[in-house]
């Protein structure tokens, strides 16, 4: 099917996946959370290159090198409003004994001085403007005088002085920037500087939001009887934005599995959110059709919230490479917290992007202990009052307004079994401002 090898040991934790089904049995056992990322971190690579226009190219990443073909500025130019001359012919020039030049003519940016600056000649001339032939320096305006077309300097300038030389800022042949680098809005003038319209730059993942559930009515439908809005989808298309991909159109699913399979089947993306459908219950077919379609890599994972979330790969369609399908819990919390851990870091790697959590991060200590378990790996969400950090508290992964409350989340590794008041933490922040 096209997927790339794996360890061993992941080959076989996936034969032993596609044989069991867990609806309504449990998870008998779930792996640690830094083997799943492990194993991601080793299968994804950069997807192919393509051609990006100049005006869509920020914030992309570079697929290979750009060299300079040509020298910037690519003519000797003035650094300054005044007159461009001969320096040699300004020395001796004082207030009290000023020298007197005569005015030829002007060069201004874009319309060039047609003639050759002679000896005891001047031209005015604006900053950016090419310095005419002949000449060598720019006397400054606020030094020269007017009269007719006669200049009065009253004082001198060296040869070279206030003019930029071909290539002072880019000369042909640099490697001007390197593969990898995400584009900013300086890199796109460079590169408009240099002449370049078109860049190779990674391509960007298709995203294909998946949301089950027959609960489900679209984001931003008010909530009526038994039936629930759709946030998900909201939150996992932010993110996924975020992380440089791009979204296909999401649609909401009945819990039927043929209609799972069929989207999973076909859809034309290079990652697949499937948001619900993960867990042990009877109505929870993704897994099982994920090891039917493709390989279910891991189905459980010893983390809290998010403990449900399953990672598996797809088939390749309509020219994609193989397709990464991340399982997300339906609640609210544990979808974010399964992102966050497992399709993100994907995400920015398929993209070129670093795989890194994209937060700021923040060293205060705890107001109150975290309990947790050691083997587990806890996604705490915490609010930061008076310098402090405040876990929050609920347990609840359906509680999706803990996450608008919360300034950001403390991760507890899995080797501890807590954390005490007054140690010092490191905050992942949701914003990039530090609350009070």
């Amino acid at each position: 099917m096209g997927f790339p090898s794996c360890p061993l040991t992941f080959r076989m934790e996936n034969e032993r996946l596609t044989t069991r089904d867990v609806r309504m049995r449990g998870f008998a056992e779930r792996v640690d959370v830094e083997v799943v990322t492990d194993f991601l971190a080793g299968c994804a690579r950069d997807l192919p290159s393509e051609s990006v226009g100049l005006l869509a190219c920020v914030g992309r990443v570079l697929a290979e090198e750009v060299r300079a073909e040509v020298d910037v500025p690519g003519f000797a130019r003035s650094a300054m409003d005044g007159y461009a001359v001969r320096g040699e012919d300004t020395f001796g020039a004082s207030e009290y004994d000023p020298l007197r030049l005569t005015l030829v003519g002007e060069s201004m940016p874009g319309h060039p001085f047609a003639g050759t600056v002679g000896a005891g000649q001047a031209v005015r001339i604006m900053t950016g403007a090419p310095v005419p032939e002949g000449a060598d320096a720019v006397v400054m305006a606020e030094v020269c005088e007017e009269d007719g077309d006669t200049l009065r300097l009253a004082d001198a300038v060296a040869p070279h002085k206030h003019v930029g030389v071909p290539g002072e800022d880019i000369r042909v042949g640099t490697t001007v920037l390197t593969a990898g680098r995400r584009l900013r809005p300086q890199d796109a003038g460079l590169l408009s500087s240099i002449g370049v319209a078109e860049i190779a730059c990674v391509r960007q993942p298709r995203v294909q939001l998946v949301i089950t559930g027959d609960e489900l009515l679209p984001p931003g439908t008010r909530p009526e009887g038994p039936r629930i809005a759709d946030s998900n989808s909201v939150v996992l298309g932010a993110l996924a934005e975020r992380d440089g991909g791009v979204l296909l159109p999401h649609v909401i699913l009945p819990d039927r599995p043929e209609v799972i399979a069929d989207l999973l089947g076909t859809a034309p993306a290079d990652v697949l959110l499937v948001s619900g459908g993960s867990s042990v219950g009877i109505e929870d077919h993704a897994p099982r059709l994920v090891a039917e379609l493709g390989r279910l890599d891991f189905h459980g994972v010893s983390m809290r919230p998010s403990s449900p979330a399953g990672i598996g790969r797809l088939p390749a369609v309509d020219g994609t490479a193989e397709r990464f399908v991340f399982l997300l819990p339906g609640n609210p919390v544990s979808c974010l917290c399964a992102y966050e851990f497992f399709a993100g870091p994907t995400l920015r790697r398929l993209g070129g992007r670093s795989s890194a959590w994209p937060h700021r991060r923040i060293r205060l200590p705890l107001a109150r202990k975290i309990t947790s378990a050691i083997g587990r790996t806890d996604y705490v969400r915490v609010a930061i009052e008076e310098g402090r950090v405040v876990p929050i508290a609920t347990s609840g992964a359906s509680i999706l307004s803990s996450t608008v409350r919360a300034a950001g989340a403390v991760i507890v590794p899995r080797e501890l079994e807590g954390m005490p008041e007054g140690a010092q933490v490191d905050v992942v922040l949701y914003d990039d401002e530090v609350p009070g």
